[in-house]
């Protein structure tokens, strides 16, 4: 059993929630009872994962796309109120967006490459200053096939290839979740390839450049910053962990 005041503060300091301004109300976002536990982890806050966060007798529940955000209505009111109704049973809510993906160690990207077997060299994707994605470079460069292969075994995902660059990538880099025009014309600025959630339509951009990018779901390669903090915190806290898999079909 652990204290969720110091479970939160762990979370703050370890990934660094203040130090990138993000749309997202990162940290703690619902109050449930003091002691954990039991913590499980998700990509979204939505009623179906706080129905089985609670079906699952979680105290926590911590997820990437959290319930709060800067942009959004903060009247509590309809779909909001009724998920802090399911919270309301004592489940703790906290949230880590973009802290979540540009982390070094447990963020998406940086498990993305290190499923690849890539080395991070440099920073990519910036918000005000401050990178969200990373650029990999392999040992030895890695053919286009396998890095679908890798991806659509251990995301259980379907990637979508535009494969107009060469047959082997060198450097890649990688941009989870959401994708855009901007992240992929820096893309062909510093690596051979592009790894990101979202299809966007850049297809002609892509085949004039002789370049390879791919997709690999929104969802997808946002699941494995989450289940990368399942075993630290397990050890750190002494607590049980779970995964909830609710996939979107995006």
């Amino acid at each position: 059993m652990a204290h969720l005041k110091d479970i939160v503060a762990w979370l703050d300091e370890y990934l660094k929630i203040n130090d990138i301004e993000d749309t997202s109300w990162n940290g703690l976002q619902y109050e449930g009872d003091k002691e954990v536990k039991k913590i499980a982890f998700a990509v979204d806050a939505c009623k179906e994962t706080f129905n089985a966060a609670t079906d699952a007798k979680a105290d926590m529940l911590i997820v990437h796309h959290g319930m709060f955000w800067k942009t959004g209505n903060p009247s509590i009111v309809k779909s909001t109120k009724e998920r802090i109704e399911i919270l309301s049973k004592g489940v703790s809510l906290y949230a880590a967006h973009l802290p979540l993906d540009r982390h070094k160690d447990v963020g998406n990207n940086a498990q993305l490459i290190k499923m690849l077997n890539g080395k991070i060299i440099e920073e990519f994707v910036f918000e005000k200053g401050k990178n969200i994605g990373w650029v990999a470079r392999f040992k030895h460069p890695i053919p286009l096939h396998e890095i679908r292969f890798v991806l659509e075994k251990q995301l259980n995902t379907r990637c979508k290839v535009l494969h107009f660059g060469g047959q082997k990538v060198e450097k890649l880099a990688v941009c989870s979740g959401g994708g855009s025009y901007k992240e992929f014309f820096d893309a062909m600025k510093v690596a051979d390839a592009y790894l990101t959630g979202d299809a966007i339509e850049i297809t002609q951009n892509a085949k004039d450049a002789k370049f390879n990018v791919m997709f690999a779901g929104h969802y997808a390669t946002e699941t494995v910053g989450v289940k990368a903090l399942m075993p630290l915190m397990q050890k750190r806290f002494k607590v049980e962990t779970i995964f909830i898999d609710k996939p979107t079909g995006l």
